[in-house]
């Protein structure tokens, strides 16, 4: 007899997760994201540009269109609340219906200026691959960064990612050429890193 039990998936350590909402809250928190000019350098091959709200309204229409769009928030303050304050966005792409068969995702993260620098964008990471692995049924993971951005690079490597290709002079930055790196994570790979760490693979909690 199977010992699993219906649970509340949208959960880790200190997060929760919750679906992008049609309110002026999560435009404004959207907007907020992708208006962090810093952050968008870091993470995203587009001429850096002031983000204008038409701009934000169309990325907060891709993410109710891929696998698996979600606001990152803390908990509830209150039994009311489904989740407390929101401080990133996580999003794993959605691949055309005729990619189904080869299970793979490419995964974008963003967390809130000021909610930096506290471990919620890698713990974010480790539950979007349980997500991925253990209820989507995926076999493989992806995540890209520049060269410059060694902290991203640190961190994907320290959640168990290995490096799969560089594509050299990739991105032009602040006048120089920097290198695309390719980063990926097989499901195997994580269950074993998973069975090392002694964690329970039937909840992300």
């Amino acid at each position: 007899m199977s010992t699993i039990k219906p649970f509340d998936p949208f959960r880790s350590n200190r997060l929760v997760y919750r679906a992008v909402n049609d309110s002026p809250g999560d435009e404004a928190f959207v907007h907020a994201i992708q208006r962090d000019a810093e952050a968008q350098s870091g993470s995203s091959y587009g001429l850096l540009r002031p983000e204008s709200m038409q701009a934000s309204k169309e990325f907060k229409e891709h993410l109710g269109k891929s696998l698996l769009g979600v606001i990152i928030c803390l908990p509830p303050t209150s039994e009311t609340e489904v989740a407390g304050e929101p401080v990133g966005i996580l999003c794993l792409k959605a691949n055309p219906p005729s990619w189904a068969a080869h299970r793979w995702t490419d995964i974008s993260i963003d967390i809130l200026k000021q909610h930096q620098g506290k471990g919620y964008g890698g713990e974010a990471i480790r539950w979007s691959l349980w997500w991925a692995f253990q209820m989507a049924g995926l076999h493989r993971v992806q995540i890209q960064a520049f060269s410059f951005n060694t902290g991203a690079m640190r961190l994907y490597e320290r959640l168990g990612f290995k490096e799969e290709g560089r594509i050299r002079d990739h991105m032009w930055f602040s006048g120089s050429w920097h290198d695309g790196l390719i980063y990926g994570i097989l499901e195997d790979e994580w269950r074993e890193g998973q069975r090392l760490a002694g964690r329970d693979l039937t909840s992300c909690v």
